[in-house]
């Protein structure tokens, strides 16, 4: 797969495994239902009669005292008891293999190339850090909703960039799914889109 490199329209073939996939998009979804279920915490939580402290004791005797016999005072039926079908930790986490993974990175990255949401550039030299000169990179390629990818963390692109409204930066270790698709645009410099065939591509 050819892609054009700007400014200087330079071409440079890709490989059509890694950019050149069929949308997915059942996969792309369980990939990401998976994504949202894995960062869910479960903070409810309540203790059945095994979890209430006490209750060792048998409050009387079995026969005789003409009351329901009874071996604990921490059963749902008494106060203080434990609740019972008590809601405790349960695991969200949806596992996703990472076969899954990469043939959803590399469904979701050709499905934007095929709809002109990827602009590939050389590179992203800033001199200073200037929110000023950044808004000019983005004007000059019309982008307003991007997600700006890396090879490596940029200093100066991350302190130019952070205060622009939707604009996000990541590097290529951290790209996934949601964060891909959250974006009208995808901003990539020719190191990073390289970077991309290498770990998703095999």
């Amino acid at each position: 797969m050819e892609i054009n490199i700007l400014p200087k329209n330079e071409k440079i073939n890709l490989s059509d495994n890694c950019f050149g996939v069929d949308y997915k998009k059942t996969l792309v979804h369980q990939v990401i239902t998976s994504y949202f279920s894995n960062a869910r915490e479960n903070y409810s939580s309540q203790k059945n009669r095994s979890d209430v402290r006490g209750g060792g004791k048998k409050p009387w005797r079995q026969k005789g005292t003409g009351r329901a016999r009874a071996g604990t005072t921490r059963g749902p039926i008494w106060r203080g008891g434990g609740v019972t079908f008590a809601s405790g930790k349960r695991n969200f986490s949806e596992k996703i293999n990472k076969k899954m993974y990469k043939v959803a990175m590399k469904s979701i990255m050709s499905e934007l190339l095929r709809t002109d949401r990827v602009v590939a550039i050389d590179k992203i030299a800033l001199k200073e850090i200037k929110t000023k000169e950044m808004h000019k990179i983005l004007k000059k390629y019309d982008l307003k909703s991007v997600l700006i990818v890396t090879n490596e963390i940029d200093e100066k692109l991350f302190l130019s960039a952070r205060n622009i409204k939707d604009v996000g930066i990541a590097t290529v270790d951290y790209l996934d799914p949601p964060l891909m698709l959250s974006y009208k645009k995808i901003l990539i410099v020719k190191d990073a889109l390289l970077s991309f065939e290498k770990r998703f591509g095999a």
